[in-house]
């Protein structure tokens, strides 16, 4: 995985001329047993092939720059947000790289709320103001890098997507 709190899924290039390539990002803490592991299924029975970072990733590869070049090559990125995923600097870049490859490549940028109110993300509040304050003072040298995390998931979070509340 990316790191103990945050994984990804890298989808490899089509294996047909017609297969959709596309990137998932989540907090690996809170959803990868259940939610992502039968998104994952769901891929994979409409022929989609996602490459686990964790398995397939060959030992001295850089991790940031396999999931970059991904991101990339996908059409669209599934963006997982669960109650841990904005305490992950690592999910908060990939976000960002997400968001940045949309504007400037038109990729397409699929929220899902699990288990999180959607404003929550829009507005960084609850568990989501939290989390960027504690990046604010682990960042304060770099105010501009939780700025723009700040407006990242304020405009993904302004997306529509799925909202799977499960309170």
């Amino acid at each position: 995985m990316a790191s103990s709190s945050s994984s990804s899924a890298l989808v490899t290039s089509p294996r047909r001329k017609n297969d959709l390539t596309v990137f998932v990002s989540f907090s690996g803490s809170n959803t990868h047993c259940n939610f992502t592991g039968n998104l994952y299924g769901a891929l994979l029975r409409k022929r989609i092939f996602p490459l686990n970072d964790d398995t397939e990733l060959q030992k001295g590869e850089s991790i940031a720059s396999r999931l970059s070049h991904a991101i990339e090559g996908s059409q669209v990125s599934i963006v997982v947000f669960s109650k841990n995923y904005p305490s992950s600097p690592w999910c908060l870049r990939e976000l960002e790289y997400i968001l940045h490859c949309s504007v400037l490549y038109g990729k397409h940028v699929l929220p899902v709320f699990y288990d999180v109110d959607p404003s929550e993300v829009r507005k960084q509040s609850g568990g989501y103001g939290k989390s960027l304050a504690k990046h604010g003072k682990r960042y304060q040298h770099d105010s501009n890098k939780v700025q723009r995390w700040r407006e990242t998931l304020e405009l993904v979070g302004n997306i529509v997507g799925w909202d799977l509340c499960h309170k």
